[in-house]
């Protein structure tokens, strides 16, 4: 159960909303006046405030505004019937935790409060919200209010500062690396070396050698002794990206490596101990791989102690105007430029694109569209062709779905011209003369068709 302020000058619509909250069992103060409710915000000590945009004296922003300042425990859900992508967008920006058009279906809203309740949850237990973090690194980089990036998370969080041996699992361009670093630097290992390498970037005899290193002599080439990447770092992180690719020799050694913290160096016949945190990654599914002999069984399971599925895009095109917005205030840096706006229909765009380069594709978008803008407004036409093209197509679709499919061409064309007539009529206010001019026909001919709707 938890305290909700709801506050919304229409009587009504607070009982409708009071209502929702309590049956699901909630602690409901309403207010029809806003600064009556941040006048006693204080003594209430909500977890959820509920505000209506549009208000006389004091707006939903205004409550936003002095709930971050003030309760910063507490998260904001805005409720307005003056919907827009600018403003969702805004109340984002502003630290709004949800966005609610009218007039909302009763699931949405319950839905919506649930999930605000579960991110609370989730933000008490993970310290990563209250620790300065390096650069880029910060959890919070990792963009998404979705249920399914909720779940990645709070599991990213309770692993972070554990020994334990990750597996991230996704298509590329969905960030794995960023969630590897997330882990670093939130762990007890973030003084010490992060060391990255892409398994599938060089051939095996080069992997093996900047894994485990090698001894002088081992090889042509091998004029001194060089110390592997696992030995750089010792006390530290590393993060085997595209595991998935490795030859089935090292991954052999890797396994040993994972079974008993230490590294042999190529042409040596000593071992040296190591204490490193593995973090692996693949942007395919190992099962197939595991079947067909290619990918070692009882290495999949050292790997994936803890295994992190990180979902591609398409699968949560919700969080598509978070993601935007991020990336245009990173566009906004010193170097960028001022920050730019996006037209809605922009925005709708970006909505029903399916992504197969993911957040990395999403980014490269509004790189380019920040560029090609002009008046600091991107528009549709500033987007990559494919996300235009595949907008159309996919209305295209929708429209050929909608067609009365069953009846004959006839048939068809006599109902497409009767609304025509009905629709011209209607625009003349039944003024016959002037629709038979405008559609180019005779008065008889238009009685006539008249007539005939009157029949059927």
């Amino acid at each position: 159960m938890a305290k909700i302020i709801i506050i919304d000058d229409e009587p009504a619509m607070v009982e409708v909303i009071v209502t929702l909250c309590r049956e699901k069992g909630h602690q409901v103060f309403p207010f029809s006046s806003a600064a009556k409710a941040v006048e006693q915000m204080a003594s209430i000590d909500p977890q959820i405030v509920i505000t209506d945009v549009k208000m006389e004296t004091m707006s939903g922003f205004d409550v936003l505004r002095h709930v971050k300042e003030n309760h910063r425990q507490a998260l904001v859900i805005l409720i307005t019937a003056y919907a827009s992508v600018d403003t969702a967008i805004e109340a984002m920006k502003m630290g709004a935790h949800g966005y609610v058009p009218k007039p909302f279906k009763i699931d949405e809203l319950q839905m919506t409060v649930q999930r605000a309740l579960e991110f609370q949850s989730a933000r008490q237990e993970n310290t990563y919200l209250r620790k300065e973090l390096k650069n880029k690194y910060k959890f919070e980089n990792i963009i998404g209010s979705s249920r399914k990036m909720q779940l990645v998370y709070n599991l990213i969080n309770k692993v972070a500062d554990t020994d334990s041996t990750v597996l991230i699992q996704g298509e590329s361009g969905t960030g794995k690396e960023l969630v590897a670093r997330g882990l670093h630097f939130n762990s007890n290992r973030q003084h010490h070396p992060f060391v990255a390498i892409n398994c599938s970037a060089l051939p095996e005899n080069l992997l093996e050698s900047e894994l485990f290193g090698h001894k002088k002599g081992a090889f042509t080439g091998a004029v001194s002794d060089k110390h592997g990447l696992f030995e750089e770092a010792n006390l530290g992180t590393i993060f085997l990206d595209e595991v998935n690719s490795m030859a089935t020799s090292l991954q052999t050694k890797l396994l040993r490596v994972l079974q008993e913290r230490e590294v042999r160096r190529v042409g040596d016949n000593k071992s040296v101990q190591v204490n490193v945190r593995v973090v692996g990654a693949t942007n395919e599914a190992l099962q197939p791989k595991i079947r067909d002999g290619s990918f070692r069984e009882d290495l999949y399971y050292r790997l994936a102690v803890i295994p992190v599925e990180i979902p591609p895009l398409r699968e949560r095109l919700e969080d598509v105007p978070l993601l935007v917005n991020h990336f245009l205030q990173k566009q906004a840096s010193p170097t960028g430029g001022g920050l730019k706006k996006i037209d809605p229909q922009a925005i709708d765009l970006l909505c029903r694109y399916d992504y197969p380069g993911n957040v990395r594709e999403l980014e490269n978008a509004i790189e380019r569209a920040s560029a090609l803008c002009e008046d600091d407004m991107i528009m549709p036409g500033d987007l990559p062709p494919q996300i235009v093209e595949f907008a159309n197509e996919d209305a295209a679709k929708k429209a050929r779905a909608a067609l009365p499919v069953g009846k004959s061409l006839d048939e068809f064309i006599q109902e497409q011209e009767r609304e025509y007539i009905e629709a011209t009529l209607a625009k003349f206010k039944g003024a016959r003369e002037k629709a038979a001019s405008v559609l180019g026909i005779s008065m008889a001919t238009l009685y006539r068709k008249l007539e005939i709707k009157g029949r059927k």
